[in-house]
């Protein structure tokens, strides 16, 4: 494996950079030579042994362990799943809102799909609240003033997918500690651009996926559970995957493994597998430091930049405070992401705002571009 690549080697491996300017990583990671090469490695295992089930289970169980090493976790707390969607399901059907503790705090600045499924879960009894944002931010204390002994769970989004404010996680989960209830965190806008301890975070749940900064393409998830409440929790979705011994084909009984793959369902999706772990490797050869570091000083100098020419950013100008991304408003933001595709410039739009997200592989002369770009599309920009 790669070791102490420099970002400009970092960069190399992705052949998209050298035809276009790629700064829609939150969308979906650039493609690696590194993944293409697994993604190979896969079709070649199918081709030469038709059906290596062992060696495709050992692969799947191989990503489990190196992503918990990449989030602090240990193995037996995370699960490999589908989509963050399969993820967020899994806990909710698995929790009671039967008791006094029902309700669910929402904020205005989560990805629908969080929302969706804790809303549905009304059906089982589930007592949903809003922590309602001010304008671009959502603080935390926008949570306190909802969280009371009535409060279940608060699942959050680490950073928002449409303005990139990023919340204070270790304060939150604090909060949610003090108060009873227990929180999920979406880390899927940032997971694979800065360090990440679940453990010191000290978070009950978190889901994430490996397609967007962790560079893999859709189809793995993962499911970080807290050591302590693995075995409370059965989810009303399972699977053969889920039992103690999938490969003994038993219809009986209904066991659940004492790991988070108590979570899992059907069979895992192999070639995914191995694009995940390839994507984590190459992270691991830049090293999450160094990554946290190109992307914040990117970020930096980009966000500096718009504002520079008198547009309105819905960023927090506050590095503390936003994600590896930022959006910029427009009169148009689905026109803007097409004038700027013409330019060799991949971007995307989410709501009122261009979104510009960043990752390891992007330099300087990236920033320069967009700037420039949107410098000659000023009509389609909104002044601040």
């Amino acid at each position: 494996m790669m070791s102490g690549l420099t970002p400009d080697a970092f960069r190399a491996r992705f052949p998209l950079l050298s035809q276009r300017v790629y700064v829609n990583t939150c969308s979906q990671g650039a493609l690696s030579l590194d993944v293409e090469a697994a993604l190979g490695a896969f079709t070649r295992s199918w081709h030469e042994q038709g059906s290596p089930w062992d060696q495709w289970v050992g692969e799947v169980e191989r990503l489990r362990a190196a992503f918990a090493a990449a989030v602090g976790a240990d193995v037996d707390e995370i699960a490999i799943m589908p989509s963050a969607s399969a993820g967020i399901g899994a806990i909710a059907t698995a929790l009671p809102f039967d008791g006094p503790r029902r309700e669910v705090i929402l904020g205005e600045f989560e990805f629908p799909t969080l929302a969706h499924i804790w809303l549905a879960q009304q059906r089982r009894g589930a007592l949903i609240a809003w922590a309602r944002a001010e304008g671009d931010t959502l603080g935390v204390d926008a949570y306190a003033a909802r969280i009371d002994e009535r409060t279940l769970i608060v699942p959050v989004a680490h950073v928002c997918f449409r303005n990139g404010y990023r919340v204070d996680v270790p304060r939150l989960a604090a909060l949610c500690r003090e108060r009873g209830a227990y929180l999920m965190l979406d880390d899927y806008q940032r997971t694979g651009t800065a360090p990440l301890d679940v453990h010191a975070l000290g978070v009950d749940f978190m889901v994430t996926g490996a397609l967007k900064y962790l560079l893999a393409p859709s189809g793995v998830a993962f499911l970080y559970v807290r050591r302590a409440l693995i075995e409370r929790l059965e989810p009303l979705v399972t699977g053969w995957f889920g039992r103690v011994q999938p490969f003994a084909f038993s219809l009986e009984p209904l066991d659940w493994p004492s790991s988070a793959t108590r979570f899992h369902a059907g069979t895992p999706a192999v070639p995914n597998a191995y694009a995940a772990a390839a994507g984590l490797a190459l992270l691991e050869s830049i090293g999450l430091d160094a990554v946290e570091r190109q992307v914040s000083r990117l970020v930096g100098r980009f966000a500096d930049g718009v504002r520079a020419q008198g547009f309105d950013v819905a960023t927090p100008a506050d590095p503390a405070r936003r994600g590896p991304l930022v959006v910029v408003r427009s009169t148009d933001a689905g026109e803007l992401v097409r004038r700027l595709a013409t330019r060799g410039i991949i971007a995307s739009a989410r709501g009122t705002g261009l979104r510009v997200s960043f990752h390891a592989y992007n330099n300087d002369a990236d920033v320069d571009a967009v700037l420039a770009a949107l410098e000659t599309e000023r009509p389609l920009v909104c002044r601040a």
